[in-house]
């Protein structure tokens, strides 16, 4: 179990939650905090109170290299509902315009859909947690304000139509989808900006994030789970829900260093490793195994450290 302070215990490691519906991306990180009793943690990314699924925790040294799943490509499925237009482009909004899309064949739907694949600009929504001069745009939407947001370049990866459905009482499709994105990139904007594609408008009704980054649904833990270990007081099985610092890494090089260059390295110098990369970031390992933390090689090809772990 990790050493504990005032504050909490000192724990480190990365925790895959299933994050439920209802629940933002702040309230399910202090949620954890509290079941984990940990002195330090953050998330890696908000999730909308609409969505579900993957949303890696780091907890204590692993907080330094949340930076690289920020970054990290996602992939998500998602009910896109056409034939509507909401405030918030998603079911939490209210709806501002009906069209009837039952005159849409799946044929047109999916060559519309499939449009959206490779690079474009998008426009984020106002309904973000984006800040515009300091405040988050979703504050701002709140209030019926609305600000000019500039596009910026996302990626489609791959996109999949996984079911279409009619619903002629009501003149809408629904329409189940899988997309695999970079990062920054408004699921709920793709079904928007669908809709208007289509002429019948468009919203998100059911979002989850199946992969970020390395780590998939399939790893993920859910609250009901660490409330029956909490309510034990087994922090030993919690604490070995927590994957290591660097498993959100595996994309950069390592290194490996014996334990006089760890040493000098671990004080602020470079250091010469045999084999190391010619350029850019490394994982730094000591022979032990243990990581220690991120360094980049410098002009003269020596590892210099630029993020390390405090032990």
């Amino acid at each position: 179990m990790g050493r504990a302070n005032r504050r909490g215990r000192l724990i480190n490691g990365i925790l895959v939650l299933d994050k439920p519906l209802g629940v933002s991306s702040n309230g399910a990180l202090q949620q954890c905090k509290r079941l984990f009793f940990a002195a330090k943690a953050g998330h890696t990314g908000s999730l909308d109170p609409l969505a579900t699924g993957v949303l890696p925790l780091c907890f204590g040294e692993a907080t330094k290299f949340s930076q690289f799943l920020l970054d990290a490509n996602k992939s998500y499925t998602s009910t896109f509902v056409l034939g509507r237009r909401s405030t918030t482009d998603d079911a939490d909004g209210e709806i501002t315009s009906v069209a009837d899309a039952t005159v849409l064949n799946e044929a047109d739907v999916l060559a519309a859909l499939m449009s959206f694949q490779g690079e474009q600009q998008q426009v984020p929504p106002m309904y973000s947690a984006l800040k515009h001069n300091g405040e988050r745009l979703y504050k701002m939407a709140r209030r019926g304000e609305e600000v000019e947001r500039a596009s910026r370049v996302i990626r489609v990866d791959d996109i999949a139509l996984l079911a279409f459905r009619v619903d002629k009482a009501r003149q809408l499709i629904e329409i189940d989808v899988r997309l695999a994105v970079s990062k920054g990139t408004y699921i709920r904007s793709i079904a928007s900006n669908l809709g208007d594609k289509l002429a019948v408008g468009g919203f998100v009704a059911v979002l989850r994030r199946i992969q970020s980054g390395p780590f998939l649904e399939a790893q993920a833990v859910d609250f009901e789970r660490l409330e029956r270990l909490k309510s034990a007081d087994d922090f030993t099985a919690l604490d070995e829900l927590l994957l290591p610092m660097d498993s959100a890494l595996g994309h950069i090089p390592s290194v490996v260093l014996d334990q006089s260059s760890g040493f000098y390295l671990q004080r602020g110098q470079a250091v010469q490793v045999p084999d190391a990369p010619l350029n850019g970031k490394v994982r730094l390992l000591m022979d032990t195994g243990d990581f220690i933390g991120i360094g980049e090689i410098d002009d003269n090809g020596c590892v210099a450290p630029k993020r390390l772990v405090v032990s």
